[in-house]
């Protein structure tokens, strides 16, 4: 196994937020924060909660202050059958994939039942009322505004021990269907209505533990995200194990855990990944996607903005096979295929950055088509395989690449592929991460026991059989070109592909670089090297400390940044991913 000489990875980043606000932590401090905005004779408080949030916690908890009239939004709901038709009923039967949906949390509604809790609440003329749920701001405005946030690997876990989709009682159903629900359905109608909600919300209430909630006002929030938006800053990572997962990230990065192994290392995905603001000294977990959504200018930079709006198009996350085995043979779909497909208006390009390689153990990735193969062959293989006849044969098909630290294969939709054991990958990708069609997984079964889900169909209506052994060696296998050269820093242009929107570069640095953001927000990741401080030219932000394998996310509108190779670090190298002008 190859580790480095030391172990200072940090599991639990925050941004320490400017400014003497101080945040409240507990049920009683977040009731005692109610209690000081409650006006005399009718209050209203509405309290609006995240889909994942459990309302039979926060309504138990807020009852204590003693209210006029308790309004459960879940009663207002359309019965469930009927909402399963209209809000889920074109997602399918497959337990993976979907279609984004465009409506919104209103559709999940009877309209009668939300005109007959405005009007009851117009009735109450005394006390304190109550409206809780998800959905609550549309039977009320309220006069005081609480918002209940909970990030997205929260949600998942709760689906794992048994907790179903809002809405509906499928809590025994697969974790890929709920996980399926909440990315097409649920979280894209809640985050519509968040959008919307955030600019008036009085307490925004980091809900990740049920039992201990905190809570900060929703201006302070908002001035926190905007703090963010100008300065380096990484998300929180999480961890996961899976059937090919290694032993380099529990053991190089220390992160504890009581599976055996970790598969994957999440530490770049703003769309899932939480972000920590430290108030004082009580430090909240958010979504990270809130600071996309409203901040997308800043953040994204407006050519970005321009192109993907509020959605954030890098991605970055380690994959660790050392010890392991072989990811599963894929393929990502053609741009015209997920739009078509799934209603997606951009793929999953990527690339595979070697961070670690074991070179005793031959390591390698898959890559593309082997020349002179029949497409139609290697199909009836796949489909023979998949139905209990003998084990597709990856190496008569697929280019077997032999691998070492810090290679750079470039991996355009529609390119067969496969990262292999032990090595360690920097995955840098676009963000469209769910749709990965797999051709081939080693005739393994998931961590349920279940057979991982397999999409050969999906997969041959996107492979390019032209990215034959020739094309995916001069096209796709280290396109490196030097691209600036003086003592102590080096620059190359690592890719990606001409098909693909992101662009890499390596430095390998002994003094100081200054670089430009060129109105497009960057994600580094530090390589090689003990640490790094990246610093602002004209003392915009604080020095902010990048150590190895940690990605940090800098906005567009910083404007410029310089990477510094710090004391017992003597050279460096970083990769830095950009939309590409």
């Amino acid at each position: 196994m190859i580790y480095s000489s030391f172990h200072n990875y940090d599991p639990y980043p925050s941004i320490r937020v400017a400014g003497d606000v101080c945040a409240a932590e507990g049920w009683e401090a977040v009731r005692a924060e109610i209690r000081k905005r409650m006006t005399g004779g009718r209050c209203v408080a509405v309290c609006e909660l995240y889909p994942g949030v459990d309302p039979d916690g926060v309504i138990r908890e807020l009852r204590e202050l003693s209210s006029s009239a308790v309004i459960d939004t879940r009663e207002l709901l359309l019965p469930k059958e009927k909402l399963f038709e209209r809000v889920y009923g074109d997602q399918g039967n497959d337990r993976v994939f979907g279609l984004m949906t465009h409506r919104t949390l209103d559709a999940c509604f009877d309209a009668e039942k939300l005109a007959a809790a405005r009007e009851r609440i117009a009735g109450i003329r005394d006390g304190l009322v109550l409206v809780c749920g998800t959905g609550a701001s549309l039977a009320a405005e309220g006069d005081i505004r609480l918002y209940f946030n909970i990030t997205r690997w929260e949600i998942q876990l709760r689906y794992r021990k048994g907790q179903g989709n809002w809405g509906l009682d499928n809590g025994d159903a697969p974790l890929l269907t709920k996980y399926k629900y909440g990315y097409f359905v649920l979280w894209r109608m809640a985050d519509r209505l968040k959008k919307r909600l955030l600019p008036g919300v009085d307490l925004m209430i980091d809900a990740n533990d049920p039992e201990k909630p905190k809570a900060v006002t929703g201006a302070a929030y908002l001035d926190a995200l905007d703090q963010a938006a100008r300065q380096p800053f990484r998300v929180r990572p999480y961890f996961d194990p899976g059937v090919w997962g290694g032993q380099w990230i529990r053991k190089q990065l220390e992160i504890p855990t009581e599976a055996a192994n970790l598969a994957w290392g999440f530490d770049g995905v703003p769309e899932e990944n939480g972000l920590g603001l430290t108030f004082g000294d009580i430090t909240l977990e958010f979504p990270a996607i809130d600071l996309v959504l409203t901040h997308p200018h800043e953040l994204l930079g407006e050519r970005v903005h321009g192109r993907f709006g509020a959605e954030f198009p890098i991605r970055f996350d380690l994959l660790d096979t050392m010890e392991g085995g072989n990811l599963s043979l894929q393929v990502h779909p053609l741009t015209e295929y997920i739009q078509e497909q799934f209603g997606m208006h951009y793929t999953q390009d990527e690339s595979y950055y070697i961070l670690e390689a074991d070179e005793e153990k031959d390591p390698a990735v898959y890559l593309g088509v082997k020349t002179g193969i029949n497409p139609e062959e290697m199909t009836e293989d796949l489909e023979t395989a998949q139905k209990g006849g003998p084990a597709f044969d990856a190496g008569k098909y697929v280019n077997r690449i032999p691998v070492k630290k810090h290679d750079h294969l470039l991996i355009p939709a529609g390119t067969v592929h496969c990262s292999g054991a032990d090595t360690v990958v920097l995955e840098i990708s676009a963000t469209p991460y769910i749709f990965t069609f797999k051709l081939w997984d080693w005739g393994r079964v998931g961590l349920d026991g279940l057979p991982r889900p397999i999409h050969i169909r999906h997969g041959k209506n996107n492979i390019q059989w032209d990215r034959n052994t020739e094309w995916v060696k001069r096209e796709l296998v280290n396109r490196t070109e030097t691209i600036r050269e003086e003592d102590g820093i080096r620059a190359e242009r690592t890719g990606l592909h001409p098909r693909e929107f992101l662009e890499t570069v390596r430095y390998t640095l002994g003094r100081p670089v200054t670089c430009a953001c060129n109105d497009s927000v960057h994600v580094l990741n530090l390589v090689e090297g003990k640490e790094m401080t990246i610093e602002s030219p004209d003392g915009t932000f604080r020095p902010f400390t990048v150590h190895y394998a940690e990605t940090v996310i800098l906005p567009a509108a910083i404007g410029e940044y310089r990477l510094c190779p710090t004391e017992g670090s003597p050279e460096i190298r970083v990769i830095d991913a950009s939309v590409r002008p």
